[in-house]
């Protein structure tokens, strides 16, 4: 019904404001806060004409961080890979259109990719970015990085790697959460109807 789309939309955008209110605040790195990270990444995407669900995707793409409680401030932070995009993925899989939650999923690989197919990728990456990678898989081999390419949304997961390389900027104003929610309820109401 409806009624129940709509619902069930509130929820959903309740629940993401909940997580950043009482999550986002904790360090992604030095720089940047999870909640500042992705909002750089949104605001970015929105920026470079994304749609709405690619900035929706952009906004929630370590949501996994959020729902581990995995922040920089712990200091097994990078001993090991809890697998973020995975449990990001799931979740959003139950709340969003399935394209979504998939170009979550795949944005970490992408790291892996573009480190195999882009001369200076790996070089300009954060300590911190090269040694996630290691936990990841490393970089990709000329084959593996030929078929995950040929993924369906590849190409989106690409673009949000882009931006959650450069979502890490202290101090850089972007737009508010609740200007984002708007976009994370509409997104909801369509995956439901």
């Amino acid at each position: 019904s409806a009624r129940g789309t709509a619902n069930f939309a509130d929820r959903v955008t309740n629940e993401v404001r909940e997580l950043f209110e009482q999550r986002g605040g904790s360090l992604y790195d030095p720089q940047v806060t999870q909640a500042e990270h992705a909002l750089q990444s949104a605001a970015l995407a929105e920026r470079e004409g994304a749609g709405d669900a690619v900035i929706v995707a952009s906004l929630l793409h370590d949501v996994g961080h959020l729902l581990l409680d995995e922040h920089c401030g712990q200091t097994d932070f990078l001993a090991q890979d809890h697998d973020h995009e995975t449990v990001g993925s799931e979740w959003l899989q139950r709340r969003f259109e399935p394209s979504l939650a998939e170009a979550v999923r795949l944005h970490v690989a992408a790291k892996r990719y573009l480190c195999a197919t882009e001369p200076g990728y790996w070089e300009a990456l954060s300590p911190a970015s090269k040694r996630s990678l290691e936990l990841q898989g490393g970089v990709f081999s000329k084959e593996e990085a030929k078929l995950w390419a040929q993924q369906p949304h590849a190409e989106e997961a690409i673009n949000i790697r882009r931006w959650d390389d450069m979502a890490k900027v202290a101090g850089v104003s972007t737009p508010p959460l609740e200007h984002f929610l708007c976009k994370v309820r509409a997104l909801v109401s369509n995956a439901q109807a």
